[in-house]
């Protein structure tokens, strides 16, 4: 006989942080692009509440690499265009959880799109505590090649940690409850982005969140690869972009682009409202802006 409870099927709630800003050329957004034009792009954290607790997608900057001098010279250099912003003067991810209410004892799994700098560099925070998601190619090439990886902002700081509980992916997985993983490789060996799908009962839909397959709108709309990438050509970046596309389109969800100035904070303060959370929106210093 039925109990007549219904067992959440989907993600029940979305929070998008912003855990810093990054300053750079579009050239390594869009393939193509001129050096002479500079975007500031927020640097994302996505919290998904699934059965068993929250998600964190991303983990923003290794706060140590760039607040003690010697280490931000070592791993940050001294880029005459690149910056690398944080929104506070403590941890982002503690920073942003605080502000919207969630306690960082919440965070049940952690799933990581890339192990770029500005995506990988918050894990230190949950070694030994929680899962951590990630596809197995991109930790192989992170662990086997790190002396190559580290050209390409790929640290191993930032993740080689014998406590870190890994989840490893060969291809798309289903992660948790209403949260599968799509192996998008192109930007980084192991690159994943992430297929959302809202639980009925906060009336269903659901988002793709393209992570770094696709930086910006443009990417999406005019089908341009992004223009870092890892021993890819840009027809392997375009396919990516045109699976996610087609995926989004065969759900009748919407496709997410991982760093866009515009997209990012509109769709935070979306989210917010519609789940009835204050939206975590931090203040890029004026030096920057």
């Amino acid at each position: 006989m039925s109990s007549g409870l219904v067992t959440p099927s989907g993600v029940r709630e979305v929070v998008l942080l912003t855990l810093g800003w990054e300053v750079l050329p579009k050239s390594v957004s869009v393939e193509g692009a001129g050096d002479d034009v500079v975007l500031v792009e927020p640097v994302p954290g996505v919290l998904l509440l699934c059965d068993g607790g929250w998600l964190l997608v991303d983990t923003g900057f290794n706060t140590s690499l760039l607040r003690d001098p010697h280490l931000a010279r070592r791993f940050h250099g001294e880029h005459p265009v690149v910056r690398s912003v944080l929104p506070g003067p403590g941890e982002p991810i503690e920073e942003a959880l605080d502000a919207v209410g969630i306690d960082v004892r919440d965070i049940a799994a952690v799933a990581v799109s890339h192990l770029h700098v500005d995506h990988a560099g918050g894990l230190k925070l949950f070694a030994g505590k929680v899962p951590v998601h990630a596809q197995r190619a991109e930790l192989d090439y992170g662990m086997g090649r790190s002396a190559e990886a580290e050209q390409h902002a790929i640290y191993r700081i930032d993740y080689d940690d014998p406590s870190h509980d890994w989840r490893l992916a060969d291809g798309d997985a289903d992660i948790a409850p209403g949260v599968g993983a799509v192996l998008t490789a192109g930007h980084t060996p192991g690159h994943q982005s992430f297929v959302v799908d809202l639980d009925p009962s906060v009336g269903g839909g659901g988002l793709v969140l393209a992570c770094d397959a696709a930086d910006l709108t443009e990417n999406i709309e005019e089908e341009v690869a992004v223009g870092g990438r890892i021993d890819a050509g840009p027809e392997v970046s375009v396919a990516a972009i045109r699976r996610l596309k087609a995926l989004a389109r065969d759900r009748g969800y919407r496709l997410v682009p991982g760093h866009d100035p515009q997209v990012w904070p509109a769709l935070t303060a979306e989210m917010a409202d519609r789940f009835g959370r204050a939206p975590h929106l931090p203040v890029l210093p004026e030096a920057f802006a």
